[in-house]
């Protein structure tokens, strides 16, 4: 798989998403563990420096109370005190000196009662004790004994006062102590923390004489006197200003922890997390693709079958249904498809190709097979023979028996053919209804002929059902190549036209002739000036009313087709309405008709009289899958409604095919429209049948209306036709009304509507408002 298809698919923006999510889940892992860890540090540092300020304050201390043990220990001493009562200034000043160098201590004085200053040492000889002194001392003589922190020369300095007795207080004995960098790197030492001493100067600055710190981090402490945080080369660093209790000036110790050296331990494990946490990603990554790759491949290899399905190759089965995981049973699904599929589209194929009901041929596939063996015999010289034949009387076999029997004959009659013929290569077709072929590769007409003649013999030999005995003959026609034709639908066509022949002159089977097919080329040349007739609007609408006996004027009209050819004048229908049902055309006529009647009814001075108008269909109308939704369109397209018409149909039309016209008169009766019997009781349906159709009316056939005057059978037959319909519930319409006598006797039985040419004759759209109008002044 290429790269760019790779990033389109499932997998890796389910890897995508998937890493994004738990790197987003790692990196707010991190940053709450870093907040904490650094709040913890903060915490640890300021617990620390809490610590550290108590041992700062502990040393301040300790330092006093070594100063003031010193103090009070030369305090004590006899010969200090014999030399402070006899004035000895030298001896005073060498013990000072002794003593303070012994102890550490910067400063020793002996202050006289009054707290004035009688001799001063310093421990280090180069030290003015006096100038030490000459700033301070008045401030620690405000509150002489214990112990004060004074600011000298801009350095803090611990002193301690300690009275000298003999008995009584004859002196003071005056000890400082620097508070400098010995302290700090004590501190240093002791406890791990940076420290330094801010001094106040009189200018308002602030001055750092001591630090552990190295002097160019001293110098960012400039002007830091309170806690908080510096910034150092060595990180960040926490700062607590401890405030020296000083008698002149202001200082304070600042006591400075880093805090990178508390979080190193916990950075390292964070880092350390990190580590993990990338390897953990990493190793995602990895096991995701392992994963992707584990469920992509089977889904490819289910993607590249089902292509191959979907190109029709049904042969390969689909791996990976040994799994037993999701994948496995998701290529078993797809598998059992496959094999569906495969035995639907042989199925399908066999049922495309093959007649259902006896199992041989159908039209398409004989075609098939003529053309293969017509190139065969083009390449062989081999010459082929087609024998078209059509059951005579099958229509009214159907009809009277039943189409459960009319079906065991057509399987009769194909397995009859099939016994009478002797070559393998000899194919037995259904092309449609009672209609069969065969196709005789190596036959001339004389081997044609000799098998048209052992068919006929067959037919004349009865079928026996059951209690049932049919005789059937049949018309057929042969066709040989090489010949007229030259492809094989002209073949088939010539078998069938010698077929039509054979059944007009009822005698023997006929083979074509070329005299056969001029009437077909006037055929042919009659289609394609109806075609124009209908594009260049040559086809008339004319109405033929009909009147309702229950005193109504006029309920309804018929809708009829006139052609007024711009030459030959007003064409009768029975010139051309044959003619366009059996070449199929009928199916335009009928749209056509359809729509010139929707136009009128969609007119408002028509949509005020509530006529409904009765369109005839044919046997090809019925046929059609489509037509429920034609005339739906149509109907939707001029704003008119089912209820304004009426759909006449044929018995025979419906005799045709039975399943398919009730299943299409079903969609009609759904759609709204009222369904007529045309022509009934000229036809052989049963009274069982005709209960099951979706009908609202039957139209009794003329030739029975005409005879009620003269002949009672007839008038028996219109009686009982009517009194069945009502029976039944349905309305009964009366055509060939011709005079006046035949209404009353129909008015008398109770017949619903009449039609006919006492009531009116068929005229033109325009004239049946006239002919209302008139209908309602004679009332």
């Amino acid at each position: 798989m290429s790269w760019s298809a790779f990033r389109r698919s499932l997998m890796f923006r389910l890897a995508t998403i998937s890493l994004l999510l738990l790197l987003i889940v790692q990196a707010a892992g991190f940053l709450v563990v870093r907040a904490s860890i650094e709040r913890n540090g903060r915490a640890q540092v300021a617990q620390g420096l809490d610590a550290n300020e108590r041992v700062w304050r502990r040393l301040i201390e300790q330092n006093a109370e070594r100063l003031q043990q010193a103090s009070t220990l030369l305090a004590s001493d006899y010969g200090f005190r014999s030399a402070v009562n006899s004035g000895d200034a030298d001896t005073i000043e060498s013990v000072l000196y002794n003593h303070g160098a012994r102890i550490g201590a910067a400063v020793t004085a002996l202050l006289d009662t009054r707290m004035q200053l009688v001799v001063s040492s310093a421990a280090d000889a180069s030290a003015d004790a006096r100038a030490v002194l000459r700033g301070v001392l008045p401030a620690l003589t405000e509150h002489p004994g214990g112990s004060q922190i004074a600011i000298v020369d801009g350095v803090p300095y611990q002193f301690v006062t300690v009275p000298l007795r003999a008995p009584l207080v004859i002196g003071w004995v005056l000890m400082g102590f620097p508070v400098g960098q010995a302290l700090a790197a004590e501190m240093r030492q002791l406890q791990s923390v940076d420290v330094a001493i801010a001094v106040h100067t009189a200018d308002g600055g602030v001055h750092v004489p001591v630090s552990t710190l190295p002097a160019g981090e001293r110098e960012r402490l400039a002007g830091f006197t309170g806690g908080g945080e510096i910034e150092t080369d060595e990180g960040p660093v926490l700062v607590r200003a401890v405030p020296l209790d000083t008698v002149n000036g202001k200082a304070s110790v600042l006591l400075l922890r880093s805090l990178d050296e508390v979080l190193a331990f916990y950075r390292h494990l964070q880092m350390l997390l990190a580590g993990i946490t990338l390897a953990g990603v990493a190793l995602f990554a990895i096991g995701f693709a392992v994963m992707a790759r584990r469920v992509a491949t089977p889904l490819r290899a289910v993607t590249v079958a089902t292509q191959r399905l979907s190109r029709g190759d049904y042969a390969a089965p689909i791996e990976h249904t040994e799994r037993t995981d999701e994948i496995g049973h998701l290529a078993r699904s797809f598998d059992r498809m496959r094999i569906g599929i495969a035995e639907q589209q042989d199925e399908i194929r066999r049922l495309a190709h093959t007649d259902r009901l006896t199992g041989v041929p159908n039209r398409e596939r004989f075609r098939r097979m003529l053309m293969e063996a017509i190139r065969h015999g083009i390449h062989t010289g081999e010459p082929l023979s087609v024998i078209a034949l059509d059951l005579d009387r099958f229509k009214h076999v159907n009809g009277v028996l039943g189409y459960a029997m009319g079906d065991r004959l057509l399987q009769a009659v194909a397995a009859r053919i099939s016994s009478h013929l002797h070559a393998p290569r000899e194919i037995l077709a259904r092309l449609g209804g009672n209609e069969f072929a065969l196709m005789l590769p190596g036959a001339d007409e004389a081997a044609a002929r000799d098998t048209a003649q052992r068919i006929t013999r067959a037919f004349e030999s009865s079928l026996a059902f059951d209690d049932q005995t049919v005789d059937l003959s049949a018309g057929i026609g042969i066709a040989c190549w090489p010949g007229p034709a030259e492809d094989a639908d002209t073949l088939l066509s010539h078998a069938e036209i010698a077929m039509y022949a054979a059944k007009r002159r009822l005698h023997g089977a006929q083979v074509y002739d070329p005299s056969m097919a001029s009437s077909s080329a006037a055929a042919l040349s009659l289609l394609s000036e109806l075609r124009h007739a209908v594009e260049a609007g040559e086809l008339r609408l004319f109405l033929q009313p009909k009147l309702g006996l229950d005193g109504r004027a006029g309920c309804g009209a018929e809708a009829l087709v006139r052609w007024q050819h711009p030459e030959r004048g007003l064409v009768p229908p029975m010139q051309f309405i044959p003619f366009a049902e059996q070449t199929g055309f009928v199916r335009q006529l009928t749209l056509w008709v359809f729509e010139q009647a929707a136009v009128f009814l969609a007119r408002p001075d028509v949509r005020a009289l509530g006529l409904r108008i009765s369109v005839n269909l044919s046997t090809r109308d019925l046929m059609d899958t489509e037509l429920s939704a034609r005339l739906g369109a149509l109907m939707a397209r001029h704003g008119v409604g089912p209820e304004s018409f009426c759909l006449e149909i044929t018995e025979s039309a419906i005799m045709d095919d039975p399943a398919r016209a009730e299943a299409m008169l079903n969609r009609l009766s759904a759609q709204g429209f009222k369904l007529s019997i045309d022509d009934f009781g000229t036809g052989y349906s049963s009274l069982a049948y005709l209960k099951r159709l979706p009908v609202d009316e039957l139209k009794i056939d003329k030739s029975f209306v005409l005879g009620m005057a003269a002949d009672t059978g007839d008038a028996q037959i219109v009686r009982s036709t009517i009194d069945l319909a009502h029976n039944l519930g349905l309305s009964v319409v009366a055509e060939g009304v011709e005079t006046a006598t035949i209404l009353e006797r129909l008015q008398a039985l109770r017949c619903d509507e009449a039609q006919g040419y006492h009531i009116g004759r068929p005229m033109p759209a325009e004239d049946l408002l006239a002919w209302h109008a008139a209908a309602d002044a004679r009332k």
